[in-house]
């Protein structure tokens, strides 16, 4: 959205700016303070929301994500056995439920140890069985 859009008001955006003071997030404690200005902008629902409210969230959220993303950084995907396992484990399932699922006790192991990559065809048949979108495998 830019300033130039048709109904927005600068100088009540000034004020509002004014008020919330945002700024580059640089620890927590700036961070919760962030998302204290979101919450409250988010109390008043989205439809009640002004031109320069919504403008305000906008800003705001993107600060709180930009430094979320640097000081939380991913630690990139797990491996395809790894998540294979997670998934067993937070359903309370074993490997041996997997059996009929791909084939054999063989095949199961040779997966879940890393020593097998799993199939297009096994991660379409692994994903219903586990009820998650089959691309978490690959």
């Amino acid at each position: 959205m830019g300033a130039l859009t048709t109904g927005f008001d600068t100088k009540r955006y000034g004020r509002l700016l004014a008020k919330a003071s945002p700024r580059v997030i640089a620890s927590d404690q700036e961070r919760d303070r962030a998302v204290a200005i979101v919450g409250s902008l988010m109390e008043k629902g989205e439809r009640n929301m002004t031109l320069e409210e919504d403008a305000l969230l906008s800003l705001v959220t993107n600060l709180i994500r930009d430094y979320e993303a640097s000081a939380y950084p991913p630690r990139g995907r797990s491996k395809p056995h790894q998540m294979v396992a997670f998934l067993l484990e937070q359903r309370g399932l074993s490997s041996k439920d997997l059996w009929p699922v791909i084939g054999s006790k063989g095949r199961v192991s040779e997966i879940l140890s890393g020593k097998r990559d799993i199939s297009k065809e096994q991660a379409k048949t692994l994903a219903e069985f586990l009820r998650v979108r089959a691309d978490v495998f690959f």
